[in-house]
């Protein structure tokens, strides 16, 4: 009776289901998940529930593998009528719960849990966006870069990975994970620190399709509010920026030299998510990650809620920038109020209660201060190599420039260089005059980078002199401006 009551035991083993656990759950929250354990769970996955491919999509600064699992019920990428969803997390290497949350979400994909929503969307997902940092718990990667500054230029190994991978498919939608710290000294200060377990950002760029950025606002983030919630965790809208009364408070950045606005700067409807960090990297890690979980769990069910509605949207979008919209590209912004103030709910250090703290100095809205008529194309010379290799490494539209008698050339000569507030930081802000030239003034070879394309509206806020997110505002491309000389960058009008 004992052995066959034991061989009873062994085969209902082996036929139920075996419940897949990440490493961090393996260890009970205990360690962090290694590059070479990341690697290892993806490959002994599952694929009869959620069909999907693995492929590398770059190999960091150190040589580790960046992998992208690919889940589609056809090939990926064919069918014209799924929306195209990307996730990506841990940019920053000392933000470990975006790839520990998105390690769940992923075990969640191929038990089945959640494999209905491929009927409507083709989703993929890059766990580890920064493995040398995350194996040295550091924020940057092997070269002791900020992967989250380098989408303009990209530099890095890991990004070009991202954005060729990008290119390939065109998404609709993206969503870069981070964590937020709450501990830094100015807010400890002021005696409490913010303490949401998700926040999430939408898309502030202006340039940006305004269509996009009223869905985001009105739609996604009061359904993530919503449904991260009711999972019992706590949600805010991010804001940066602070603390009360000692800084203004505004939701994110505009620049494009990261993930979120980088890409939607293509037309994507694009998010940032970031959990709340730990005292350290490991501290209360069970409910960052369960939380980042949840709020990337919201993000694939409200696209596939929406998945018709959005898909027509983006498609509207990103054919309007390509056919030229804006007309009008603003350089120069800024964060301004808009006469209402912001309810914050923070943590008292003090007590450890909760307490609501009104924001008087509260600038949500983005205003141009600074905006030029967005020209045919950009001529940049043909030795210039770093030019040139940027925008190859973005796939511009890029093509040698033949003259034509009627084409009207714009171009610029640096009178002076003053400086301007960025979000704190200062920049360059150049003053100039300008002259006409024509085709035959021209003086040796040049490329023509049309802004009639998905990129159009990225190529006129790089390379335009004025702007405090362009190139030239970086050490590596600071020699485009100089007092007394011509700026480089020519201006095809026709």
């Amino acid at each position: 009776m004992n052995r066959l009551f034991f061989c009873f035991l062994l085969l209902t083993a082996l036929l139920l289901p075996q419940k897949i656990t990440t490493p961090l759950e393996e260890s009970n929250f205990k360690k962090l998940t290694s590059h070479a354990q990341v690697l290892d769970f993806i490959g002994k996955l599952p694929k009869t529930k959620a069909p999907f491919v693995t492929e590398t999509i770059a190999v960091s600064a150190k040589g580790r593998e960046i992998p992208v699992l690919k889940f589609s019920l056809k090939e990926f990428g064919t069918d014209p009528a799924k929306l195209k969803v990307l996730l990506f997390a841990q940019q920053h290497g000392d933000e470990p719960s975006g790839k520990e949350g998105a390690l769940m979400l992923i075990r969640d994909l191929v038990s089945g849990d959640l494999s209905p929503l491929l009927e409507k969307l083709d989703i993929a997902i890059v766990p580890m966006m920064n493995p040398d940092g995350n194996e040295g718990n550091r924020r940057r990667n092997g070269n002791g870069a900020d992967l989250n500054r380098d989408h303009l230029l990209l530099l890095q190994p890991e990004n070009q990975g991202l954005h060729n991978f990008y290119n390939r498919y065109n998404f609709d939608v993206s969503m870069d994970v981070h964590e937020y710290s709450p501990y830094s000294e100015s807010w400890m200060e002021t005696g409490y620190i913010k303490n949401s377990d998700v926040t999430a950002g939408r898309l502030t760029n202006i340039n940006t399709p305004e269509a996009l950025r009223n869905f985001s606002e009105n739609e996604y983030l009061p359904f993530l509010a919503k449904y991260v919630r009711s999972a019992g965790f706590s949600y805010a809208e991010y804001t940066p920026g602070g603390p009360p009364e000692k800084e203004y408070i505004r939701h994110s950045t505009y620049d494009i030299n990261d993930g979120r606005q980088g890409f939607g700067s293509l037309g994507t409807l694009s998010f940032i998510q970031e959990g709340k960090n730990g005292v350290d990297s490991v501290e209360n890690i069970k409910t960052r990650s369960n939380s980042q979980k949840t709020g990337m769990t919201a993000y694939l069910k409200f696209m596939f809620d929406n998945a018709g509605k959005i898909k027509e949207m983006v498609q509207v979008e990103k054919k309007k920038i390509v056919e030229g919209s804006p007309e009008k590209v603003a350089i120069q912004m800024i964060h301004t109020g808009n006469g209402k103030k912001l309810e914050m709910h923070l943590l008292t250090m003090a007590t450890g209660k909760d307490t609501v703290v009104f924001v008087n100095d509260y600038r949500p809205v983005v205003k141009s201060v600074f905006d030029v008529v967005k020209p045919a194309g950009y001529l940049i010379p043909a030795d210039d190599k770093e030019l040139v290799n940027w925008a190859n490494r973005h796939k511009f539209i890029m093509t040698k420039y033949s003259p034509d008698k009627s084409d009207r050339i714009e171009e610029y000569m640096i009178t002076k260089i003053d400086s301007m507030d960025f979000e704190g930081d200062i920049v360059i802000n150049p003053g100039y005059s300008t002259a006409t030239l024509t085709s035959k003034e021209l003086k040796g070879d040049y490329y023509l980078i049309t802004t009639r394309q998905s990129g159009g509206n990225v190529v006129v806020q790089a390379l335009e002199p004025k702007s405090i997110i362009g190139l030239a505002t970086y050490k590596y491309f600071d020699y485009l401006i100089k007092a007394g000389t011509k700026y480089p960058v020519l201006r095809l009008v026709k």
